[in-house]
């Protein structure tokens, strides 16, 4: 039995909180894998020690003097080893990043080294054996990761080792050449050393208890979710759920291995399940709500469109031939509508509009701007009757206008649009509907 446990930034700030991640391990021998991320904020005025290197290697990328800022960088971790009354010192991998620095060796490799010394740093505090996830994680010559190599390496790495320290967000090309995944990847790393361990359960260690319903910035201390699927948290990271990384979901799905979303500051809190599936009976009828601003509709008319055979693909190749991915297409007899991310679509509109006319010949266009997409997930859904006239009804009485519906045959989300405007009090309404209404 052995499980894997990932730590965040805000877990990892400063020694005070390696203190409390180090008694957290402790606790339990089964805790025999770690993943570290960099250092976080230590305060809300704070830089977090990736956006230190960051602009440390910026310097070095530009010809400029960037001793000093390297130093600032050093003093971080050398204030976490001196609180944690480490002898340990960083000088031979501080001359390393320099010289690497100095010849240029990328953005990825300087954003890595906070992952790198942090691991360094907690497998000393552990007493566990380092393992350099450039060593074990595997990207492609095209950038992607190549999960299966990457399988292969871990396991035979790992194979026999009592306990290891594996630091998150990076891996390294087949040459040795470091390659980062996106922001917010250490949370990936995990997910891939538990399934190779074939671990009992994966544990991600941030600053909040759990999978919360709704965003905290709009809804006052909402709820939180004592247990969710896979399916489900995978579309409410799409639509900006930030706890968890949404490609963090894959290696450990394969293997049914359970996520638990705990706090390192509340370590009592139960925190948030995410399962495969589960025959427990949600709390609420939605498990989540989360969304995003920042859409355009464009939307397409033509009599007789739905006879037309391969009217659809024709207007999605202008887009494609334009390079632009598309949210949702809800359509009708004479219309269709293709929702895209605005900021994306803006400067190349005139091309897709252009574009629509060559190979669709339409009647007409019309572009709606700054909409906001706005997801209600739940498996519970399935099961109730009305949720979407509910939901219409909330939003009704909040003097919400809705744009677009969409709902999936799987019955298991809804999705609204919106006007931007109308987006913190849409999500508001949809709350209090079906969290508050059912205290």
């Amino acid at each position: 039995m052995n499980k894997v446990v990932k730590f965040g930034g805000s877990s990892l700030a400063n020694a005070e909180q390696f203190k409390k991640v180090g008694d957290i391990i402790r606790a339990d021998k089964e805790r025999r894998f770690v993943v570290p991320s960099a250092p976080g904020k230590r305060s809300s005025d704070d830089t977090k020690v990736t956006d230190m290197l960051y602009a440390c290697y910026g310097l070095a990328e530009k010809g400029e003097d960037f001793s000093e800022a390297l130093s600032m960088i050093r003093d971080r971790y050398q204030e976490i080893i001196d609180g944690l009354g480490l002898k340990l010192s960083l000088d031979k991998e501080f001359k390393t990043i320099e010289k690497n620095f100095r010849e240029k060796a990328g953005s990825d490799y300087a954003a890595s080294r906070g992952e790198y010394l942090n691991g360094i740093i907690m497998a000393q505090y552990l007493g566990y054996t380092f393992v350099d996830a450039a060593e074990v994680i595997r990207f492609k010559a095209d950038g992607e990761h190549d999960a299966e190599e990457t399988n292969r390496l871990m396991r035979e790495r790992l194979a026999g080792v009592e306990s290891a320290v594996i630091p998150g967000f990076y891996g390294a090309y087949e040459d040795g050449r470091v390659k980062t995944f996106s922001r917010g990847g250490s949370d990936i790393t995990g997910s891939i050393v538990a399934r190779a361990i074939k671990a009992n359960v994966y544990e991600n260690w941030t600053d909040v208890s759990g999978v919360l319903v709704a965003d905290p910035r709009i809804i006052f201390k909402p709820k939180g979710i004592e247990t969710i699927t896979y399916r489900e948290l995978r579309e409410l990271c799409y639509m900006g759920f930030n706890v968890l990384h949404e490609d963090a979901i894959f290696p450990v799905r394969s293997e049914g291995i359970p996520i638990n979303i705990r706090n390192t500051n509340a370590p009592e809190d139960n925190g948030t399940w995410i399962v495969e599936s589960t025959c427990q009976k949600p709390k609420y009828v939605i498990t989540g709500i989360a969304g995003k601003k920042g859409f355009c509709a464009v939307n397409i008319e033509k009599d007789m469109m739905n006879s037309e055979i391969g009217f659809g693909r024709k207007v999605l190749q202008a887009f494609e031939e334009n390079e632009i991915s598309f949210e949702h297409v809800p359509s009708g007899i004479d219309t269709m509508t293709v929702f895209v991310h605005q900021d994306e679509f803006m400067h190349k509109e005139q091309k897709v509009v252009s574009g629509i006319h060559r190979l669709a010949d339409p009647d007409a266009i019309d572009i709606e701007a700054d909409l906001a997409l706005i997801a209600v997930v739940g498996r519970g859904m399935k099961s109730t009757r009305g949720t979407a006239g509910r939901i219409f009804s909330a939003l009704a009485h909040a003097n919400v206008n809705v744009k677009m519906i969409d709902q999936g045959s799987s019955e298991l989300n809804i999705i609204i649009g919106v006007a931007n405007a109308d987006f913190e009090t849409a999500i508001k309404a949809i709350y209090d509907i079906f969290v508050l209404s059912q205290i």
